[in-house]
């Protein structure tokens, strides 16, 4: 199956040209704020003489990023729209650069992840649950960490029990309903779960959280708006809780060195590094 294919059979969300549209606002300001994000979760001041590996690079951001840093990047993506927004990423910044390589891949073909090499940075930001397979997609990255203090630092949406499950059903009408009606439908999602959330921090007697989140700017570079559109569409969707992550990474031989723990709707990021080999 292509990521075209599954598109087009409604089991998967056009991940590619949601980052299409994004790339117009990539600028040296958002740039900053992503070589900053790895900064400050991977612990570093640069990434010189390390490999860093992308795994579902998406707009290529963070690819680049990581290339500002001084890493030797590696980056693919199952969606051809995501690889060209990589590519593009790589024309505009780092044009005829041997050490930024990108190519179309899926962390879920075990032949294609075999022919890579092993990597000091692995980095699977908010992708991983979008494979439809997570777990073999966990298993798969953890096979490209170098033996020997690799780094592997992915992102996981949290599991808000029943909440999720609701999640996951609107995301898969979403993607199955016609392509006029989706437009409206994330409207009107995104309106209802802000007024929702609203009326919760209100009835808690928190106004100033619900004020200071109209002004807030988006982490890690990244926009508002098409990281809502993203979270409505994003199908395949799957999760896990905080605890079942660093329980089962470290049955693999990994210790979280640095982390965030999201106790609603988001995403756990944790960075793992490893100490021994499972095998």
């Amino acid at each position: 199956m292509t990521a075209e294919t599954e598109i087009s059979s409604g089991d998967r969300f056009r991940f590619g040209a949601n980052w299409t549209r994004f790339l117009a606002l990539v600028d040296e300001t958002r740039i900053s704020d992503a070589v900053a994000s790895l900064r400050d979760m991977l612990g570093v001041d640069d990434l010189q003489g390390r490999r860093f590996l992308d795994i579902g690079s998406g707009s290529g951001l963070f690819s680049l990023a990581a290339r500002r840093l001084g890493a030797a990047v590696h980056s693919f993506d199952f969606d051809p729209r995501s690889v060209a927004c990589a590519q593009e990423l790589k024309r505009r910044y780092f044009p005829d650069d041997d050490g930024w390589r990108i190519e179309e891949g899926s962390v879920l073909d075990r032949q294609y992840m075999d022919t890579l090499d092993r990597f000091d940075v692995v980095y699977s930001w908010g992708v991983l649950h979008h494979t439809g397979s997570m777990w073999l997609a966990i298993e798969n990255a953890i096979s490209r960490v170098a033996d020997s203090g690799g780094t592997l630092f992915i992102a996981i949406y949290n599991d808000q029990g029943w909440k999720s499950h609701g999640w996951w059903f609107v995301k898969f009408f979403y993607n199955r309903a016609p392509r006029f009606l989706r437009g409206p439908f994330a409207f009107t999602v995104t309106a209802v779960t802000h007024v929702l959330v609203t009326l919760k921090q209100l009835i808690r007697r928190q106004p100033l959280t619900v004020i200071s989140s109209l002004f807030r700017a988006p982490p890690r570079g990244m926009s508002a708006k098409y990281d809502m559109v993203d979270w409505i569409g994003g199908f395949p969707f799957e999760f896990a809780t905080f605890d079942t992550l660093v329980s089962y990474f470290a049955g693999r031989g990994f210790t979280v060195r640095n982390s965030r723990r999201c106790s609603s709707l988001g995403c756990h990021e944790l960075v793992f590094q490893r100490i021994s080999c499972a095998d």
